[in-house]
C-alpha cells in the first residue's frame, strides 16, 4: 500500500512516500534500544523541560499543523486547531505531574514489619521502547496521548502510524527533536500495516500500544500475547446516547449533534446510538433532526464547514452499505442518507430511524456523519439497548434525576459515562472501554502506569 498524502476534498494525491527497507527499520530499532538505556536515567525535570519545549513549539506551529491534517484527512480547519492545542495541553499535564504520579509507594509499616524488611518501596520503571500503532482520525492527538505519558515514565517511542497521514506522523518526530530530545527518543517509522508483526516480535521493543479497528487490534494482540508483551488496546466504539424525560431536551438535542458530527463523524466517542424515552421521542427527534439538517457541508479549510469529507472512499463506502442494509431491513431516513454529486469523499449527516437487531448498524460501528435513533419504553428498556453492543468505549446519560445517574453509572457497559454533557477526552481522566472496544487505560495516572514496571524493593535489617 502507498503511504501518502490523498486530499478527502477533491481525491488529490498531494505527496508520496516510499516505505522505510530493512536496513533503515534495523537502524532505528538500534538506535531506540540504545537511547533507551540512557534516557531512562534522566531526571523527571529534565523530561519535563523538554515536554514543556515540545508543548511550546506546537502552540506556535499550531496553524500550520492543523492544515496539514485537515489536507491529510479531512477534518475541519477549526477542529484540527482545537487537537494541536489540546495535545499541548497534555504534554504540559504530564510535564508538571509525571513525577508525582510516578513517586515510590510506601507500603504500610505493619505490612512492612510484618515481612521481616526495614524498609519496602514500590517503584514505577520503564519498559523500553513501545510500539505504538495509531489511526488517523485523530492524528495528532492519538499519538501525544500516547507519547506525553510515555516519554515522561522515561520510555522512548516508535510511531506507525495510518498511511494517509505521513506528514503528521513526519511533522511529530521533528517537533520532539526540535524541543530537545534525543534522537532516538521518538521515531516515525513509515512502514506499511504487514510490517508491524515483524517490528512487534523484535525483542528489543517491549510493549505497544494500538487505538484502530478490532481486525487490528486482534492481529497486534495476538502476537503480542505469542511474545508475552504487554499491550493497551483501543478498538472503537457504538456509544450510547440515553435520553430520558427529566432531561433539558434543548440541551440534550444541541449536544447530540456536535457529539455526532465531530470530526466529520469519525470518533471513536462519538455517540453513534441515540436512546430516547418515549414520553420525550417526538420532541427530542424534532430539535436531533432539525440540527443535523442545519450543518454546514463543505471544504473543510473553509471557516463557517461544520462537516467535511470522510477520510478515505473506502470508509465512505463502508457507511453508505450499513446505510443501505438499514434501508432495505426497514428503517426510515429521517434526514441524510444519499452521497451529494462531485469530488470529495462527502456524506451527509443522517438519521435513521426504526432500528432493529437484525440491522448490521445496530451492531456494527458507524464512522461517519450517521446516527441511529430507538425509542425506548423505559428506564430499563433504555439501559437493555445500550447495553446491547458489543462495544463498551464510551456513554451518555441525560437526566436530572440523582436516583437514574447512578443507576446508569452503576450498569452501563462502558468505560465512561457521561451524564449530561458530550463524551470528551482530559489528560486527568482515564481514557479505555471494555468488551470489544479494547483493554487498558490512556491518560491520568492510570495511563502512565501501564507501560511501566512495577517494582518491589525490598530491604532487610
Amino acid at each position: 500500500m502507498p503511504i501518502a498524502t490523498v486530499n478527502p476534498a477533491n481525491g488529490e494525491t498531494l505527496k508520496t512516500y516510499e516505505p522505510m527497507g530493512e536496513e533503515e527499520l534495523e537502524r532505528r530499532l538500534q538506535l531506540a534500544e540504545a537511547t533507551f538505556r540512557t534516557y531512562r536515567t534522566t531526571t523527571f525535570a529534565e523530561r519535563a523541560r523538554l515536554m514543556h519545549q515540545a508543548a511550546d513549539l506546537l502552540d506556535e506551529d499550531e496553524p500550520e499543523i492543523g492544515r496539514v491534517m485537515t489536507l491529510e484527512m479531512g477534518k475541519p480547519l477549526k477542529q484540527a486547531r482545537a487537537e494541536a492545542a489540546k495535545c499541548a495541553k497534555a504534554m504540559r499535564w504530564y510535564a508538571e505531574r509525571a513525577e508525582a504520579l510516578l513517586a515510590d509507594e510506601q507500603p504500610a509499616a505493619s505490612d512492612v514489619t510484618d515481612s521481616g524488611a526495614s524498609r519496602v518501596r514500590v517503584r514505577y520503571r520503564p519498559l523500553g521502547p513501545v510500539l505504538a500503532v495509531m489511526p488517523w482520525n485523530f492524528p495528532l492527538w492519538q499519538v501525544v496521548r500516547f507519547a506525553a505519558p510515555a516519554l515522561m515514565a522515561g520510555n522512548v517511542g516508535l510511531l506507525k502510524h495510518a498511511s494517509n497521514v505521513p506528514q503528521t506522523a513526519l511533522y511529530l518526530e521533528d517537533l520532539f527533536h526540535r524541543a530537545g530530545f534525543k534522537e532516538g527518543c521518538f521515531q516515525t517509522l513509515l512502514i506499511g500495516a504487514g510490517a508491524v508483526d515483524g517490528v512487534l516480535r523484535d525483542e528489543r521493543v517491549k510493549a505497544a500500544t494500538l487505538t484502530g479497528s478490532e481486525p487490528a487490534g486482534r492481529a497486534v494482540a495476538a502476537t503480542a500475547g505469542a511474545m508475552v508483551k504487554k499491550t493497551v488496546l483501543e478498538l472503537g466504539g457504538s456509544d450510547p446516547y440515553v435520553v430520558l424525560p427529566s432531561a433539558d431536551l434543548d440541551r440534550a438535542a444541541e449536544v447530540a449533534v456536535t457529539a455526532r458530527v465531530q470530526n466529520n463523524g469519525q470518533s471513536c466517542i462519538a455517540a453513534k446510538r441515540f436512546i430516547v424515552h418515549g414520553d420525550v421521542y417526538d420532541a427530542f427527534a424534532g430539535k436531533f433532526v432539525a440540527g443535523m439538517e442545519a450543518l454546514r457541508i463543505g471544504d473543510p479549510l473553509a471557516e463557517d464547514t461544520d462537516v467535511g469529507p470522510l477520510a478515505t472512499e473506502q470508509g465512505r463506502a463502508d457507511l453508505e452499505e450499513l446505510v443501505d442494509d438499514a434501508r432495505r431491513s426497514g428503517a426510515e431516513v429521517l434526514c441524510g442518507g444519499q452521497r451529494p454529486d462531485g469530488p470529495g469523499w462527502y456524506y451527509p449527516p443522517t438519521v435513521l430511524a426504526g432500528i432493529h437487531r437484525d440491522m448490521r448498524i445496530h451492531r456494527e460501528e458507524a464512522f461517519g456523519p450517521v446516527a441511529t435513533l430507538y425509542r425506548a419504553g423505559d428506564l430499563d428498556e433504555a439501559l437493555l439497548i445500550a447495553n446491547d453492543s458489543p462495544f463498551g468505549l464510551s456513554s451518555n446519560v441525560w437526566t436530572r434525576d440523582a436516583d437514574e445517574v447512578e443507576r446508569f453509572a452503576r450498569d452501563l457497559e462502558a468505560g465512561s459515562v457521561f451524564v449530561n454533557g458530550m463524551t470528551a477526552s482530559h489528560p486527568a481522566f482515564p481514557f479505555g472501554g471494555e468488551k470489544r472496544s479494547g483493554y487498558g487505560r490512556e491518560l491520568s495516572g492510570h495511563g502512565i502506569r501501564e507501560f511501566c514496571n512495577i517494582t518491589t524493593v525490598w530491604q532487610g535489617a
